[in-house]
């Protein structure tokens, strides 16, 4: 079983052509300005959207004293105790939501194959993406097989954030990797995302070594690396790597700032303002100068 939270179709900007982007729960980093939080952990989250709250109670009777009313506000416990699959489809207006189930290879792929003509029509396809795709298990790799015997392409988002032993076997499945590099200072990647940087850079080695054609994705996010000095280290690491066909540049934006509201986080990028495409114009054409393709994405 994989641990899927959203399946996203006719998506166009994760790869070529009209794409169906699987998300797939738990990633290794924690990233402070995460896109989708809901993504970090393995197993469900719990999400309420005050707004949509008409007080039915049918949550505070299957939550078992885990979700309270208290003067008029709906109290969540997040260590939820039990399974929190009995909250899955109790709110009839949909303020209280179950972010994250199990889902067969079989389950996946009957909703894959009804996009397969536009797969056709546009050279499309599936992207992998989370989360961290590569942290769920074995039965990705028969997924992804399943994939390539309707021959459907294969993309990957991924943090390069495991173990090589983990990811090296997906090197001969996956059509096209779609991988991070957020920074190549050690001190910094680890305040800002938890992780080892020299872990990263060195899987990047290896995935280039393996001559599997891959792009470079950068998120750019401000406090963390919106500077000509860090950026143009990424770049330069980039550029140094033989199969990095292109390097993509991702504006940081403040559109997740209602799903860590409706998770009980804290949002710690709240006010950092939004990146505009003019802002990384001189990035890209650094990158063109060190003879990469550049993409500044929406």
């Amino acid at each position: 079983m994989l641990t899927v939270f959203n399946i996203q179709r006719y998506s166009l900007h994760d790869g070529n052509g009209v794409r169906t982007n699987i998300f797939f729960k738990g990633c290794p980093l924690r990233c402070l300005w995460c896109n989708n939080p809901e993504s970090i952990e393995p197993s469900p989250s719990i999400m309420f959207d005050e707004r949509l709250c008409h007080r039915f109670g049918d949550c505070l009777k299957a939550g078992n004293g885990n979700i309270i009313l208290n003067n008029g506000k709906l109290l969540i416990n997040r260590d939820f105790a039990g399974d929190v699959n009995i909250l899955r489809d109790v709110c009839p207006s949909r303020a209280l939501m179950v972010s994250g189930e199990e889902r067969s290879v079989n389950d996946i792929i009957a909703e894959i194959e009804k996009d397969i003509p536009f797969y056709i029509m546009s050279g499309g396809g599936v992207t992998l993406t989370g989360g961290e795709p590569f942290s769920q298990g074995p039965d990705l790799k028969d997924l992804i097989k399943e994939l390539k015997n309707r021959n459907i392409h294969v993309s990957a988002e991924t943090s390069l954030h495991l173990p090589w032993e983990t990811i090296e076997p997906y090197t001969e499945l996956v059509d096209v990797f779609l991988a991070d590099l957020k920074h190549t200072d050690g001190e910094k990647f680890v305040k800002y995302t938890g992780g080892d940087v020299k872990l990263v850079m060195n899987n990047f080695r290896k995935l280039d070594q393996t001559g599997r054609d891959f792009i470079v994705r950068v998120p750019v996010i401000p406090e963390f690396n919106c500077s000509f000095p860090e950026m143009t280290a990424i770049i330069d690491f980039s550029a140094d790597l033989s199969n990095a066909c292109e390097i993509n540049f991702i504006p940081y934006h403040d559109l997740a700032r209602e799903k860590y509201i409706m998770l009980g986080k804290e949002y710690i990028f709240e006010n950092r303002g939004r990146i505009s495409r003019e802002d990384l114009n001189v990035f890209s054409e650094y990158a063109e100068k060190k003879g990469l393709t550049t993409k500044i994405m929406n």
